[in-house]
């Protein structure tokens, strides 16, 4: 699988624990209320609103959550002001990584970042430097005992899906940022609950990190997911599967 998919592995881990400690419903409820403040609490005529109710949904968020978090991006209830910011970096091996950020104080967020690129061995990197190596892409994974692969492409390929492929147990669909909602809908009419459904920087090239280099940059990206103000990390690395074994069960 992908260097995405293989950190997206490593995520699904965590989320059971993200969950447990609410860091993962407070994620999805800044990403709601931002995507309701931006273009209004209608779903259907909001996309981003409805791709990231859609993955609150998937992620078992309870509706009272969702819809509090409607209402206080539309300004019905009081609420933070948010801030969407993100940062770029390089981590061992030349490895290109974006941070998504939400924040309210826009000065410790910059300072977490940096700090903990420095403290893991890695290094800032001018806004543009970065992100040109990546593209937004529709991702959904779905358990294999849900559906398998083939069920799963004979579903989503007519919804625009541009990929398919399996690993780790699960099934995970990549479309085309224009084709979300087309594929999240064929998925939902087909009677096949996701795992998650998200808008996600996804590398255009990747990275081979081996070794000492791919612990430093699972142990950075590591540290960047769990700051309170990220909302995603995405980077190119590509780890051989042996070594990623061996490896995630130490950063999970």
């Amino acid at each position: 699988m992908s260097g995405h998919s293989k950190w997206s592995t490593i995520k699904r881990k965590k989320g059971a624990a993200d969950a447990k400690r609410g860091k993962l419903f407070t994620r999805l409820g800044k990403e709601i209320t931002i995507a309701a403040r931006d273009g209004g609490g209608d779903i259907e005529s909001n996309p981003r609103l409805r791709a990231a109710v859609d993955n609150a949904r998937a992620q078992n968020m309870p509706k009272d959550n969702i819809e509090r978090a409607i209402r206080r991006g539309t300004g019905e209830i009081e609420g933070a002001r948010y801030e969407e910011i993100t940062y770029e970096g390089y981590g061992h091996g030349g490895v290109a990584i974006l941070v998504s950020t939400v924040t309210d104080n826009t000065n410790r967020t910059a300072a977490e970042i940096r700090h903990t690129f420095s403290k893991y061995g890695g290094k800032m990197a001018d806004p543009g430097s970065v992100s040109y190596l990546f593209e937004t892409k529709g991702i959904f994974t779905i358990d294999e005992n849900v559906a398998d692969e083939d069920r799963v492409m004979e579903v989503v390929i007519d919804a625009g899906a541009e990929d398919v492929e399996s690993g780790d147990g699960v099934v995970e669909v990549t479309c085309p940022r224009e084709a979300f909602h087309a594929v999240a809908r064929a998925l939902s009419d087909a009677g096949i609950a996701t795992l998650s459904a998200e808008l996600t920087p996804v590398p255009s090239t990747t990275v081979l990190v081996t070794g000492e280099d791919a612990r430093s940059v699972l142990r950075l990206i590591n540290h960047l997911d769990d700051l309170d103000d990220t909302q995603q990390v995405s980077a190119n690395f590509d780890i051989p599967e042996e070594e990623m074994a061996a490896l995630q069960d130490d950063l999970t």
